[in-house]
């Protein structure tokens, strides 16, 4: 054995023994103490509140160097306000959503009695977080974790380093570490991660990992929330104006450069509409990002990123695809890691911008002549994380909503749904399985505990054995 597997081995071990122990810490707290009181959870909700306000500055001075460069608009609008928003609707509703529910009893069987459906802390919850919108990602997990009445242990991103150590260094003056933990990933923590018995696991990321984090979830029955991504479509119907669907699909596309995972992968468009199209996106985005310098305009994460686009888009326009780059000057700079937003048209089926998740500022556009198209088109491939049709006809929209399966969907807009805190957020098939958000992820960290309370007097004493006329008389009763 070499000195660097040695080293190695001798790593894993020692993330290993960190990551048992504070598993242990936090596992013994919560059975210490495994029902906060709403003032308590309320406390927690004000704590990450004051964390995110505390540092904001901080915050978007660590992702952006873990960009390169992000910009600082688009850290304040859809990390820091989208956080701050989360934990007031969570607090202005979280008594109700502690509340037991009353259920319905079956009053022939059991006179008197009741029924309650008790919310109940599960205990610690683990949560494996993307480097696209790390504080988004991680933060509105923990409000759902923590308006449950749960611990948690958060494993950030590889490409998050900067904003991990801010994380690492300052949790402590929030939270005790029986609470709340975050971990860097150093190598290999993430699959150590992954095979903790807790009793909840959250991730985001890939499919592929995800499917890895899954198998390793099982060896546990660890039960597991998967957020992942795909090729979300938009379709721009007829009806629809076509500047203000433009202006719309554009802002949330080139967002993040593209790197978002309900971003629109690519649009169907009514194939008269193309040209008119393509002119009014030349001038909407140039008019947002004047230049590939521009502050306001994000770069990709790392040179592998940065490389798999340009690949390909270079395959596309190898197989005869069209690219038509949206603002002057150089098409992409490897030194800031930025690429110049793009559309393609008639990139061929098989090309990775047809076949793959982008995660880049370019923006496929196939062309239709009947509706039926596009459905058939989508619904052969995997189930998308989000739709998003155009359209001012509702018969149409219904139509596409109960024809094409999807996670979630935002009609006339893309993305925003994602941000309505009392709307469920998840995906379905190879997008992902289960629900957080507001309510639903209340629900998704809590055990909907059943309680039946019998009543002083119950007539199953009429069923005990031995059997004789009277229980069969009063099963001939219940069963007629």
């Amino acid at each position: 054995m070499s000195a660097t597997t040695q080293y190695s081995d001798a790593g894993i071990e020692l993330i290993r023994s960190d990551l048992n122990a504070t598993l242990l810490l936090q596992r013994c707290a919560y059975l210490a103490h495994p029902y906060p009181s709403l003032e308590e959870r309320r406390a927690d909700l004000r704590q990450l509140k004051a964390f995110i306000r505390d540092n904001r500055d901080a915050i978007v001075a660590a992702i952006s160097a873990d960009y390169g460069n992000r910009s600082r608009h688009e850290t304040l609008f859809a990390e820091i306000f989208s956080v701050l928003d989360g934990v007031d609707h969570t607090l202005k509703h979280l008594k109700k959503w502690m509340k037991p529910q009353r259920r319905h009893v079956d009053m022939k069987n059991f006179f008197g009695a009741s029924n309650r459906v008790i919310p109940q802390p599960l205990g610690v919850v683990g949560a494996i977080v993307p480097w696209n919108f790390p504080i988004n990602l991680s933060f509105s997990g923990l409000i759902a974790t923590f308006a449950a009445g749960n611990r948690s242990m958060v494993k950030m991103s590889e490409n998050s380093r900067h904003l991990a150590k801010l994380l690492i260094d300052k949790c402590p003056t929030y939270f005790p570490r029986d609470k709340l933990a975050f971990f860097d990933e150093t190598g290999g923590v993430g699959i150590e991660f992954s095979k903790l018995k807790f009793d909840h696991l959250l991730f985001t990321g890939s499919g592929l990992t995800g499917r890895s984090v899954m198998a390793a979830a099982a060896t546990n029955l660890c039960p597991v929330t998967l957020e992942l991504g795909g090729k979300s479509p938009a379709i721009l119907c007829d009806d629809y104006p076509l500047r203000k669907a433009a202006e719309r699909l554009l802002f949330v596309k080139f967002f993040n450069a593209g790197q978002i995972c309900t971003t629109v992968d690519y649009l169907y468009l009514p194939q008269a509409k193309v040209d008119e199209f393509a002119a009014m996106a030349r001038e909407i985005v140039s008019a947002r990002y004047p230049e590939l310098e521009s502050p306001d305009y994000t770069s990709m994460i790392d040179e592998r990123s940065f490389n798999r686009v340009i690949a390909a888009m270079e395959e596309a326009q190898d197989g005869g695809a069209t690219l038509l780059q949206l603002i002057p000057g150089k098409k992409w700079d490897s030194a800031t890691r930025k690429i110049a937003p793009h559309i393609v048209l008639n990139a061929p089926p098989e090309c990775a911008l047809r076949t793959r998740e982008i995660f880049g500022p370019v923006l496929p556009v196939i062309t239709y002549t009947s509706i039926d198209e596009p459905i058939k088109a989508i619904n052969a491939g995997p189930r998308p994380l989000a739709l998003y049709p155009f359209s001012n006809d509702k018969t149409l929209v219904n139509h596409l909503i109960q024809h094409i399966m999807s996670g979630g969907v935002s009609v006339n807009d893309g993305l925003f749904h994602v941000g309505q805190h009392d709307l469920p957020f998840g995906g379905v098939g190879d997008s992902g399985m289960g629900h957080y958000h507001g309510y639903e992820g209340f629900v998704t960290f809590s055990k909907m505990r059943p309680v039946f309370y019998q009543a002083s007097f119950s007539a199953i004493k009429f069923m005990w054995p031995p059997y004789g006329k009277f229980a069969s008389k009063y099963l001939d009763f219940l069963t007629r």
